[in-house]
């Protein structure tokens, strides 16, 4: 008896799968909890390197769908997304695609649009790269500085340092100065 599977993700954890799950079930797919597969991870982490998916191909049976809400999900690589459909095929998966109205990605049809369109997401992430790359290097150029603000100004770090010299604990000046402890340590060896 076939099942059907979903695969849920997100990139960071400020973002939940609340939305591709509520998209399946419009979608009017019924999928068992313990058939859901989500997670937070970046999708240039290769697929078979997430444990969530992992854990998921070690459940898919010949006959069985796995649906995804956009093809992104499966993927931000071209070639990671096509080698992930490629196997799910040959172990006669088939893949549901809901943002391609359903086409099955092991289909013929469904392996033309998949690789047009993870083609123009990995072009799309490529340009954002390149895009961001530029403005650092501009940004630079222009003698900006880069990176996080300091949590300690200079006049705080040598406070930081004269109290543990004076016997203060990094713990206790951490908490009073709303910084982690790590970052008391580091101004504290800081000279």
């Amino acid at each position: 008896m076939s099942r059907t599977f979903l695969y849920a993700r997100v990139s960071t954890a400020e973002q939940t799968t609340d939305n591709q799950l509520l998209e399946v079930q419009a979608a009017g797919f019924t999928i068992l909890p313990r058939h859901t597969i989500t997670e937070t991870i970046s999708g240039s982490v290769p697929g078979t390197e997430r444990p969530g998916f992992a854990k998921l191909l070690e459940k898919l049976d010949e006959g069985d769908t796995l649906v995804v809400t956009k093809l992104d999900r499966l993927g931000r690589n071209t070639a990671d997304v096509l080698a992930t459909v490629e196997s799910l095929a040959a172990a006669k998966v088939h893949v549901h695609c809901l943002a391609l109205k359903g086409v099955d990605l092991t289909s013929a049809s469904g392996k033309l649009h998949m690789t047009v369109l993870a083609a123009v997401a990995q072009f799309e992430r490529d340009l954002l790269i390149e895009r961001t790359h530029a403005g650092l290097a501009r940004a630079k150029a222009e003698g900006k500085k880069l990176g996080r603000r300091a949590s300690l100004t200079d006049e705080q770090k040598a406070e930081v340092r004269a109290r543990i010299a004076a016997g203060a604990t990094a713990r206790g000046l951490a908490a009073e100065y709303g910084v982690s402890h790590p970052t008391i340590l580091k101004a504290a060896q800081a000279a």
